[in-house]
């Protein structure tokens, strides 16, 4: 069999290469070999959390998989044809259940699937987005881009437990290339849930956060809901939409600071049309549209670069990025989605 090899030490050679190269394997219907998988972290090789994604895949896809273990450093993938289903998946930690609907969501929308999924493991954890940031910033983006896809929560899950559940239902979906450029509203809505934490601790942090965009000339609109979780802990998100932007950034409370992690200026000097996480998830339904898609971000993360590299080897989309003076300007070339067998 022909297989396209990808390095997946390439870039940040984080799990993001490896969830593209497999989600872009199974729209694209190309055998991948990823080679070098976590080269250069310190425990190299593949973890659970990138397990529990490859196997829903799998499942989806029909796929053949061989190297799906704890610490391999390859992986060969090939797809088969993806099929409606009805599954119920448990990640038994509190790996992140966003990362997994982020590769899952385009691949059965975009193949004109359906599925209908019930998923346990952690709603709000470290290094991932948060629920909320998939339900009110990634959805907004995805809807726009023609990718439907609803989600409702039942239970939150925190570090270290998770325990939290999701279901998501995806539509079928035709790609739209769109473009988005200069955040314009000064309109901005604050979430806040939390579990087994002081009320009292969550509004005072709230109120701080809220002070400081006001500051900034925002207007703000917060909302804060007590989530029953099995650990404590608490999730916050802050975003803002217009016709041109989704701008979103989220942060997790820390219990020992008492105060949420929040990168404050990533959010208030960001003028440009996306935020930098949602950059990364727009490239792999950008390179299957039939037009161009441009989106304005203030950086090029590793992240976001290694998404592009390892997208434009599978598809063979062209992309380009250039230069503002407030951030860069990223056009991706879709290829239509035609590639679809």
């Amino acid at each position: 069999m022909d297989f396209l090899k990808i390095n997946g030490g390439y870039g940040e050679g984080g799990g993001q290469i490896i969830r593209s190269a497999i989600a872009l394997s199974c729209i694209t219907k190309h055998a991948i070999h990823l080679e070098n998988i976590r080269k250069n972290r310190k425990v190299s090789g593949l973890r659970p959390q990138h397990l529990t994604a490859i196997k829903i895949l799998q499942k989806v896809a029909n796929a053949k998989v061989i190297g799906a273990e704890i610490g391999s450093t390859e992986l060969k993938f090939i797809p088969g044809n993806i099929e409606s289903l009805e599954l119920i998946e448990d990640v038994r930690t509190a790996g992140s259940i966003s990362l997994i609907l982020q590769v899952l969501i385009p691949v059965v929308a975009i193949s004109q699937k359906k599925i209908n999924l019930t998923i346990k493991g952690g709603t709000d954890v470290r290094w991932s987005p948060s629920t909320d940031y998939t339900q009110y910033v990634l959805k907004d983006a995805y809807s726009r881009m023609g990718i439907e896809f609803s989600l409702k929560l039942i239970k939150r899950g925190y570090y270290p437990k998770g325990g939290g559940e999701i279901n998501l239902q995806v539509y079928p979906s035709q790609i739209k290339s769109i473009s988005f450029s200069k955040r314009k509203t000064n309109s901005v809505k604050l979430i806040c849930t939390f579990s087994k934490l002081p009320i009292e601790k969550i509004k005072k942090s709230v109120e701080e956060i809220k002070e400081k965009l006001t500051k900034e000339n925002f207007i703000v609109e917060t909302e804060i809901k007590n989530q029953e979780a099995i650990d404590p802990g608490a999730s916050l998100l802050i975003y803002s939409t217009d016709e041109n932007s989704i701008v979103g950034v989220d942060a997790l409370f820390d219990k020992k600071t008492q105060r949420f992690d929040l990168d404050f200026d990533r959010f208030v000097k960001n003028p440009v049309g996306v935020d930098e996480n949602l950059a990364d998830m727009l490239v792999v339904p950008a390179s299957l549209g039939k037009k161009k898609t441009t989106f304005q971000v203030r950086e090029i993360t590793k992240h976001l670069e290694t998404n592009l590299f390892v997208t434009s080897k599978i598809t063979g989309c062209k992309y380009g990025i250039g230069r503002l003076s407030n951030g860069f300007e990223v056009i991706i070339e879709g290829i239509s989605n035609s590639c679809i067998k």
